[in-house]
C-alpha cells in the first residue's frame, strides 16, 4: 500500500468558526466531534481543527482541484468576502496564472494559509 496522508490537525483559537469556514469555501462536509471539529476534505483526508492550547505557527496547506472547482470555490471565497491573492502574503484579489494553472492564497482567522492550485507547480507530472 502507498503511504497516504490521513488526518492532519490544525491548532486554532476558535476551532468551529475556523472548521465551519474552511468547510463553506471548499464545499465540503464537516462535523463536530469531542474536542475538535473535523473538515473532510476528500474522501482520504480530513483535516482536525483543535483547541490551541498554547501559540502556534500558522500552517500553509495547498489544495489541488480541476478548473471547474478552482472557480466555483474562488466565487464561494468572494461572496464570503475573504480577501485573496496571487501570491503568499498578497492580497491583491487576483489569480495567478502562472505554471500552465491558476493559483489563489488566502487566509483565515487563525493565520492559516490555504492555496488552491489547478496545476501542481510541485509535482508536474501528477495532475
Amino acid at each position: 500500500m502507498k503511504i497516504q496522508l490521513d488526518h492532519a490537525f490544525v491548532p486554532s483559537k476558535n476551532i468551529r468558526q475556523s472548521a465551519i469556514l474552511l468547510a463553506k469555501v471548499l464545499d465540503v462536509p464537516h462535523e463536530e466531534s469531542g474536542g475538535f471539529v473535523a473538515v473532510h476534505i476528500n474522501e482520504g483526508l480530513t483535516l482536525e481543527f483543535v483547541k490551541a492550547r498554547e501559540p502556534f505557527s500558522p500552517l500553509h496547506l495547498c489544495f489541488r482541484v480541476t478548473q471547474e472547482e478552482f472557480d466555483k470555490t474562488l466565487a464561494r471565497i468572494r461572496a464570503e468576502g475573504i480577501k485573496y491573492g496571487s501570491e503568499p502574503g498578497r492580497l491583491d484579489m487576483k489569480v495567478n496564472t502562472s505554471y500552465d494553472g491558476s493559483i489563489v492564497y488566502w487566509s483565515e482567522p487563525d493565520g492559516h494559509q490555504w492555496e488552491m492550485l489547478t496545476i501542481s507547480y510541485a509535482r508536474p507530472s501528477v495532475q
